[in-house]
């Protein structure tokens, strides 16, 4: 990326956040929503504001770390709870599941914007969003959702190199996810299992691990971290295994292939788009 061409991106960004005067940002705490957060407070001021969706789906650790965000960059947050295992498309976990769980979650962002006069909500999804299997684009499309990082034709390096410029401590952020993305398609989400998941995966990361993922196919947890890890996980083995056996799995797995994002999608054979 060239310099020229990283600061015509962030000048369209300014100059939509601009024409838009107020906006509230569908805030997670990831990179994407952090950095277009911290964008439309410094332009905007208080005419900026957080709406964090918080449940069980969210990690604790997500939810403190968004928290932490606003608090250090004097934003207003406000926290609402989708309720999503109350929808039943939701929590049967199809292949499209995540397109019932942002239709709701935007139309109660949309709402909650709307009774504190805000017009316009808009979410974090990057260039490199084009394409990929994201069923709950879809729902951002059919609520008029706005995607100005996108829009202005950022992508996620892009997005970590501003961030690390401007201080944000979510620079470097590795991804994440919903915690109902780690559940095999066909499996019934349910909040004990969002939090065996959870206590799971705070555990990794309490041992080293910068990016670990615990999917569950029944009472099968596979862990999944970068390839260089493999060695630690190997190490803290037994440790790993004691603490997955005490959460309720009969077995614990490595996966072989490594960390990648997604992978439950690998099993499709047909296309949600």
């Amino acid at each position: 990326m060239s310099e020229q061409d990283l600061t015509a991106k962030l000048e369209r960004l300014q100059a939509i956040l601009t024409d838009w005067g107020r906006v509230a940002v569908a805030f997670s705490g990831g990179t994407d929503s952090a950095f277009l957060l911290k964008a439309a407070h410094d332009l905007l001021g208080n005419n900026a504001i957080a709406l964090t969706a918080v449940s069980c789906t969210l990690p604790k650790r997500e939810r403190e770390d968004a928290q932490a965000f606003c608090q250090r960059e004097g934003v207003r947050q406000i926290l609402v709870d989708p309720h999503e295992l109350d929808l039943e498309e939701f929590r049967s976990n199809p292949p499209d599941r995540c397109y019932y769980c942002k239709r709701g979650t935007f139309s109660l962002f949309r709402k909650t914007a709307a009774e504190l006069g805000f017009a316009i909500v808009a979410d974090g999804s990057n260039a490199d969003d084009v394409g990929d299997y994201r069923p709950g684009m879809r729902a951002a499309a059919e609520l008029s959702v706005q995607s100005p990082l996108r829009d202005a034709g950022l992508t996620k390096a892009d997005i970590r190199e501003l961030s690390r410029r401007w201080g944000l401590p979510t620079w470097d952020k590795p991804s994440a996810a919903c915690l109902a993305s780690r559940v095999a398609y066909g499996e019934e989400i349910t909040a004990e299992k969002m939090r065996r998941i959870d206590e799971a995966e705070a555990f990794l990361q309490d041992l080293g691990f910068r990016q670990a993922r615990v999917r569950v196919h029944g009472d099968l947890a596979r862990i999944e971290t970068a390839p260089e890890a493999f060695a630690l996980l190997l190490s803290r083995r037994e440790e790993v295994t004691a603490k997955c056996k005490a959460l309720g799995f009969a077995y614990v797995t490595m996966d072989l292939t490594g960390y990648r994002t997604g992978s439950m999608n690998e099993t499709l054979s047909f296309n949600f788009r």
